[in-house]
């Protein structure tokens, strides 16, 4: 049985399709990225690596829309050479503009593909090439609203298996303070970071530990320095960070939600202001209507309301488990396992 996986560019896309593949262990899978991206170091050896020179679309027409054009449809050659070089009898993949030569490509070829969306606002490929899937799975349940015609279930989306065991964990913090991790994301959050130098201070005083992962772009990171307050780039146990967390202080980018959903950990979210139609303001509104999260917008936050708020959480234990208790509610803990039988499934009916 041979797949071929379309994800590229970001952890976002990259790790929910890895979770997949660690379940489909059956299948010959190939793997379709762009060159110079992430899954350059993401993806195992297991997986042949193909690449593709396609761009995202833009939305004035110019020169440049005319390259990417072209490219497009010789990404759309390439990828349909593979389906028939290594016998692809179907194409998993999670959007992005790598989803598009990849679903013409099927299409021309006649196998079928399944897609997993995981912002609840889907992007523009997922909404403009949805119908020309067999089925599209979503992170959210919610999102079918915006994919008219498209045959949808909603499925979450998938964690590292990490996730889904206890990890320990390897800084110094006591068992009996509460913790605060805050997450830039991908993006970086320096914003956000210099808000929270502003206020770490007072709840230090109040006794608490904080874990912030301010990126690498941060030119002012190592300016604040306390015993009980670690700055870190970034770090590799996100796991057994967030399941040790009281409260997280994050953006709003769908994979680190469904992290904060199957950790249980409320959170204080903060959308990305510059994402792509805003979706992470999307995706955190459905936390916060859930009672899971408070959200802010960035050019409306200060220091001293993001101070307050996180003081009035530390004080209120029985509030945190409320949000604790919410938040796991907006999460399926076998998302791989439904994806990996969804494709079974398709094989399935095409044989």
């Amino acid at each position: 049985m041979r797949l071929l996986i379309a994800a590229s560019g970001t952890g976002g896309h990259l790790f929910p399709a890895l979770a997949v593949a660690e379940q489909l262990k059956e299948y010959k899978i190939e793997w379709l990225g762009v060159p110079n991206r992430l899954e350059k170091t993401l993806v195992p050896s297991d997986y042949t690596l193909h690449t593709i020179p396609v761009e995202g679309f833009q939305t004035r027409l110019g020169i440049k829309t005319l390259q990417i054009g072209l490219r497009l449809i010789s990404s759309v050659v390439r990828v349909r050479q593979l389906i028939r070089k290594h016998q692809i009898e179907l194409i998993f993949t999670t959007g992005g503009y790598i989803a598009a030569p990849a679903i013409l490509a099927a299409r021309l070829q006649g196998i079928p593909v399944i897609l997993h969306e995981s912002n609840f606002l889907p992007g523009k490929v997922t909404r403009w090439f949805s119908r020309w899937c067999s089925t599209v799975a979503l992170g959210f349940e919610g999102s079918s609203q915006y994919l008219p015609g498209a045959q949808t279930c909603w499925v979450s989306t998938p964690v590292r298996s990490q996730f889904l065991a206890p990890q320990p964990l390897d800084l110094p913090i006591p068992d009996d303070v509460p913790l605060i991790v805050v997450v830039g994301g991908s993006q970086g959050a320096i914003a956000v970071n210099q808000m929270v130098r502003q206020c770490a201070p007072v709840w230090l005083q109040e006794g608490a530990v904080i874990v912030h992962l301010t990126g690498d772009k941060d030119p002012e990171a190592e300016i604040f320095k306390h015993p009980r307050y670690f700055s870190l780039p970034f770090y590799q146990n996100m796991a057994g960070l967030l399941q040790r967390a009281n409260l997280a202080i994050s953006r709003a980018g769908a994979g680190t939600l469904t992290e904060l959903a199957v950790t249980k950990t409320p959170a204080i979210l903060i959308p990305y202001p510059y994402a792509a139609e805003d979706h992470q303001a999307y995706n955190a509104k459905v936390f916060a209507d859930a009672g899971a999260a408070f959200i802010y917008r960035q050019g409306e936050l200060t220091a001293e309301l993001l101070e307050k708020q996180v003081l009035d959480l530390l004080k209120s234990p029985e509030k945190l488990q409320q949000m604790s208790e919410k938040i796991a509610n907006l999460t399926l803990l076998d998302s791989a396992e439904r994806l990996a039988n969804l494709v079974r499934q398709t094989v399935g009916e095409k044989r």
